[in-house]
This record gives structure tokens, sequence and C-alpha cells, in this order.
């Protein structure tokens, strides 16, 4: 299995952390860009056995978002190129086969505010703050992540100022599902994810393909995509598990099958 410059990743029993690492705040290159894409396009195949997974920061930051010594040779005519490889990344870890939480300490600005809102669930540590600072730097983007943590009001004002936000105020809107000392943070987002976890894997996957195809659909249209959906899940045994499990008052032994 290949390894990987800028990734770390461990996998403990049906949960597993992603690890960014690259110092000293985690901003990303073009080439951590391309990592993170082959990562999550294949999540199953270097996390077989996870059903959920914690993506975190190494060091005192979360990200300090794209490595800004980069954007000094972009151009009109290399744009193209290196945007799609940064959206690739984010859409990678959104359509991700695998239920995703993130673990934010320290500042997510930019990119980083982008892979955490492109996480299922986001943790905060109290000292964790977000931005997008794009107008400060001459560049666009991240806005559309940004509303899937806060509504459009909230998402013009940083988008616009640039300006770092605490956690605390992105958690008032329901953006964070939590807020934790600094010390809890991982701890809290393990507990996260093994909470999601014992579900079975199946449910899991076909839950997350179901929020993220009806997130902007109409309620007809995404009700009757979910129902579409019952009908596919329920040829999996883990689907009969489940109902069986609750009728004889056990807990249920799934398979993934």
């Amino acid at each position: 299995m290949e390894t990987f410059e800028f990734i770390e990743f461990e996998e403990s029993g049906a949960t597993a952390t992603v690890w960014l690492n690259r110092p000293p705040a985690n901003a990303v290159s073009q080439d951590m860009y391309v990592e993170l894409k082959q990562f999550f396009d294949n999540v199953d195949k270097y996390l077989p056995d996870a059903r959920v997974v914690v993506v975190a920061g190494r060091g005192k930051h979360f990200c300090g978002g794209n490595d800004l010594e980069e954007f000094k040779t972009l151009s009109p005519e290399n744009s193209p190129a290196r945007m799609k490889q940064v959206r690739e990344a984010f859409f990678s870890i959104r359509d991700s086969a695998k239920p995703t939480v993130a673990a934010v300490q320290g500042a997510a600005v930019g990119t980083g505010l982008c892979i955490a809102a492109s996480c299922d669930l986001v943790v905060a540590a109290e000292n964790a703050r977000f931005s997008l600072p794009e107008v400060n730097v001459g560049v666009m983007g991240g806005a559309k992540h940004l509303s899937r943590l806060v509504p459009q009001g909230m998402v013009r004002l940083m988008h616009l100022s640039g300006d770092m936000v605490p956690a605390a105020d992105i958690y008032k809107f329901g953006g964070i599902v939590e807020v934790v000392s600094n010390d809890e943070l991982m701890t809290r987002a393990q507990a996260l994810a093994d909470s999601l976890a014992r579900h079975s894997p199946a449910a899991l996957r076909f839950a997350k393909l179901s929020m993220n195809t009806i997130e902007y659909m109409d309620l007809k249209s995404g009700y009757e995509y979910e129902q579409s959906l019952t009908g596919e899940l329920s040829g999996y045994e883990d689907s009969k598990e489940a109902v069986n499990a609750f009728l004889e008052r056990r807990t249920p032994h799934y398979t993934g099958r």
C-alpha cells in the first residue's frame, strides 16, 4: 500500500483517525490536495474496518488554509487545473463512503474551513477559530462550504470581512456539534465517532449517501429518494438483523452485508 507525505491514518476498532500533517500549520499545497483526493476516494482500501472517520490536524492548528506561496504563481492560465484539484479534494471528503467527524483546534481558515465543512459533523476546541480570508489575499472561494455551517447572513459577514470567528459563534447556529476544552477535543470527537459506529456499516453508507443527495432537493423529491434507498437497503442482511435485534431486545451483530 502506498504511503502519503502529508496524511497519517490509524484504525481503532470501528473508527479511524486521519491526520492532516504538514507543519507548522497544515497549510495545504497542491500535492496535499492530490493526496486528500487519493485517500478519501479510496477510503475503503486504506481503512477497511472503520465505519466512521475522525479528521484532525497535527500540531496546534487544524488547517491554516491554502499554501500562500503557491498563490504567487497563480494565473488565469493555470488556475483552472489547480482549482480542479482543490475542489476534488473537498468533494472526495464530502462524498466519502464513510461518515466523517472533523475535530478542529486552532485555525480552520479558508481551505481548513472547507475541509471541516466537507465533513458530516464538526467538534471544535474552545481555541478553534474559523475564517474565510480569501478577500485578504486576492482569491475567492469557500462561501458555499461555509453555508453548511452558518446561515447566509453570517456567510456574507465572514466572506466579506475575512475576520476570524470563534467556534462558539459558529456553534450557536448549529454548524458545530459541540465546543469542548482543548484537552478534551480528540476524546469527544472519538466518542461521537464511536456513537455513530455502533450502527450497521451498510446503513451508515446509505444514510450518508442519502443526506448528500437530498441536501438541496425539495421535500417531495428528497423523501422519494430516501424511500428508494429503504427499498435497496432492505436487501441487506444488516437490515433484517437491525429489526430482529430490536424485537428480540438484544445487541445487533452487523456484518455490512
